[in-house]
């Protein structure tokens, strides 16, 4: 015989018993685990959790018959019908008042599948389990566990918006859109290619669209609520480099015949002249997007606005750059060109100045708060 004072515990997690048969846990002792589970049986003859009781009780008539343990005692605990926090909470209180009346050494735990097994390291921190049985009666245990994490996981996708946004919402998107699709397919047979290409191109945008937040962890409303001035400015920026690139593309041979005097002949040289074209828009637009920056730094007292400003004032250096560099690879000017000597002299004096005030700015915000890109900005 071992020296242990073994408890037989029969686990309802959901509180079948006590919402079927008005049983209230804990329910302590031999006869008392037979009246609760007569009582489940009569409500309720197919529910499995009566049969867990009467395997807990046979269970404990054998070991009693055996000798095998020092004492042994059969216990009924019941959780609460929102399976989770409230229910194992619940569990754990019955427990302890089953401890109290009767301090077991060792716990054997009687249930009739995974999700009441799912308390086990709740049972484990307050006494050791030496043995676990299951009861299997409708179904085979296989049925039952594979039940159980089907049932898991449409709960948790019912339950989690964040799941229920990529496991629902992307499929019904791309179904909604496709049926959309196929309606106006059917009302405008000859317009099926182009109606084709915007619905995949729509479904692809949001899916893509959505990844990239999630994958760079941007969250739009957050970010235009804390940085509503840089919003404004980007999207100026860009709308000021998107009507520059339609003006430069329909008046590509117009800057041709000033630049070159003649047609492009090639694509290489048609590109180098658009980029030419589209380099006052380009820096235009980029230069509000970070005076964008430079006023929400201002604002919000950030430190970084020393580095946002020296960026800002770089802005002719850089449009001199892509001037000279697209100029000389049209063989429009040679390094010998006073041209060239003078605006490298410019740009050179304008990074000076934006490196000078840049120090200068970083010396007058050190005291300014550190506000982090992506967490505080």
């Amino acid at each position: 015989m071992v020296e242990i004072r073994a408890l037989i515990l029969a686990i309802d997690r959901d509180d079948d018993f006590g919402q079927k048969a008005g049983v209230e846990g804990p329910v302590i002792g031999r006869e008392a685990c037979i009246d609760a589970a007569l009582k489940l049986s009569l409500a309720d003859p197919e529910d499995s959790d009566a049969n867990v009781a009467y395997a807990a009780v046979k269970l404990h008539d054998e070991l009693r018959e055996s000798g095998e343990f020092e004492d042994v005692q059969v216990a009924l605990i019941t959780g609460h019908p929102k399976v989770g926090v409230k229910s194992d909470l619940e569990l754990a209180r019955q427990l302890e008042e089953v401890l109290k009346a009767f301090p077991a050494d060792g716990v054997i735990t009687v249930t009739d599948g995974a999700e009441d097994e799912q308390i086990f390291p709740i049972i484990t921190s307050k006494v050791p389990i030496i043995s676990s049985h299951r009861v299997v009666v409708k179904q085979s245990e296989g049925i039952e566990t594979t039940y159980y994490i089907i049932y898991r996981y449409l709960k948790e996708i019912l339950s989690d918006p964040e799941v229920a946004k990529v496991v629902l919402g992307i499929p019904g998107m791309i179904l909604l859109l496709y049926g959309i699709a196929r309606l106006i397919g059917v009302w405008y047979p000859e317009s099926v290619k182009i109606i084709s290409a915007t619905i995949t191109g729509t479904i692809l945008l949001f899916i893509g669209g959505y990844f990239f937040t999630k994958g760079f962890r941007f969250n739009i409303r957050e970010t235009v609520a804390k940085q509503f001035v840089f919003v404004i400015s980007l999207i100026a920026g860009m709308l000021i480099i998107g009507g520059g690139a339609i003006n430069a593309y329909f008046r590509l041979e117009e800057y041709s015949l000033e630049l070159i005097g003649s047609y492009p002949g090639t694509p290489l040289l048609a590109m180098l002249i658009y980029i030419n074209a589209l380099n006052s828009s380009l820096i235009l637009g980029i230069a509000v997007m970070i005076t964008g920056k430079v006023i929400q730094s201002y604002l919000r007292k950030d430190h970084h606005i020393w580095y946002y400003a020296s960026t800002l004032l770089m802005m002719p250096a850089m449009w001199v750059t892509i001037d000279l560099t697209t100029r000389y690879a049209m063989a429009i000017l040679t390094l010998s060109d006073i041209e060239v000597f003078t605006k490298l002299l410019v740009a050179l004096i304008d990074v000076g100045i934006a490196v000078m005030a840049g120090i200068y700015l970083r010396g007058k915000v050190r005291g300014w708060e550190r506000v982090e890109a992506g967490a505080g900005s």
